[in-house]
């Protein structure tokens, strides 16, 4: 396939998404595929909550809200426009994927795929459906990449390349496994926001998408507030109550109540809400539930540390404090360019001979 062959077909494939903004959408009969994957689609929705107690419809829709939105004609040649993919050797590329959100593979796969290679895809245990129905869709409307789409549950062999994404623990095993093998190995990471206490409500309520959205499961979640010395959480809390629904999905609760009676027994100062504990912390990743805060008085200091220590950031969420800050509310909501851990996948896929 050319080029312009696979951008038109996964192109095809966000229409498809496009359909699932709920269970109670309706069909669209100019969409490819709909008489065989429609229903089907609708009934893995349903069901992916049996098989991730976190992947709820909401949650699975808006994930498939957000890929339908990045693929389109417009933003796939502003994505890809950049490269040469004239020299590409096809290459099988090995992907190790997470399972903490709904299809957060799915941006490596695509570009492994779009950029000519064949890809090996090892699934998380937490999410083995969601993927390998988009696989088979694509395979429906371009039976071409069925020889270039692999699913593996055992061991991975005979690849040229790989990425792998996991927590730090595993990403040192990761490293030492595929030393001789050219390979992009991800690792925890954090998202912050940055207030300095003139905030609109409105972007506050925003900060609320940035945390809650996926239950907070996400690299992109912000789990840490640099705040002003003496700021005061009441706007902060009035503007994000309109979460407060997150306290009835039983998994979250169970976390909110372990982790509440967990800080309490360790005699930390919290300040809580009734679904969300805010307590003074240094570290980044905040545990389900509970978002960590630190005082400044100088946001060039803060700026300067988040410039130090950027291996454990993913995003940072201001009101433009930085040049490369996320608008509140965006930070589920990435485009195509804007890669995991700032390593650009494709260019290291161009690498591969």
């Amino acid at each position: 396939m050319t080029l312009e062959t696979k951008k038109s077909k996964f192109v095809e494939l966000g229409k498809f998404l496009s359909q699932f903004s709920s269970l109670e959408n309706p069909i669209k009969n100019e969409v490819q595929g709909n008489d065989l994957f429609f229903d089907e689609c609708l009934n893995l929705i349903a069901l992916s909550q049996s098989h991730n107690g976190w992947y709820t419809p909401e949650q699975v829709c808006f994930a498939f809200q957000s890929w339908a939105k990045a693929l389109t004609k417009e933003k796939l040649d502003q994505w890809l426009s950049k490269y040469d993919f004239s020299g590409v050797q096809p290459k099988t590329i090995a992907l190790i994927l997470a399972g903490n959100i709904p299809l957060v593979g799915f941006h490596d796969f695509l570009s492994v795929l779009i950029s000519g290679h064949n890809v090996l895809v090892k699934t998380s245990s937490n999410d083995q459906h969601l993927l390998p129905f988009i696989a088979k869709y694509l395979i429906h409307i371009a039976p071409e990449f069925k020889e270039k789409i692999t699913f593996v549950e055992g061991k991975l062999e005979n690849f040229d390349a790989v990425i792998a994404t996991g927590s730090n623990n595993t990403a040192r095993y990761f490293e030492y496994y595929f030393k001789d093998k050219p390979s992009v190995i991800r690792k925890n990471r954090n998202s912050v926001a940055i207030l300095t206490g003139k905030e609109t409500r409105e972007q506050l309520e925003a900060l609320g998408e940035d945390i809650f959205r996926y239950f907070g499961l996400g690299c992109r979640n912000v789990s840490k507030l640099f705040v002003p010395k003496d700021y005061s959480f009441v706007p902060f809390f009035e503007a994000i109550f309109t979460y407060k629904d997150v306290i009835e999905y039983e998994k979250y609760a169970n976390n909110y109540d372990y982790n509440k009676a967990v800080f309490l027994m360790s005699n930390f100062k919290l300040l809580d809400n009734g679904f969300l504990t805010i307590k003074e912390d240094q570290g980044y990743g905040s545990p389900i539930s509970s978002v960590f805060y630190e005082y400044y008085e100088n946001v060039g200091d803060v700026l300067q540390r988040l410039k130090d220590e950027n291996e454990h950031i993913q995003c940072i969420v201001s009101n433009n404090l930085i040049s490369n800050s996320i608008p509140f509310g965006q930070t589920q909501s990435p485009e195509l360019w804007d890669y995991a851990d700032n390593i650009d996948t494709i260019s290291f896929l161009l690498t591969i001979k």
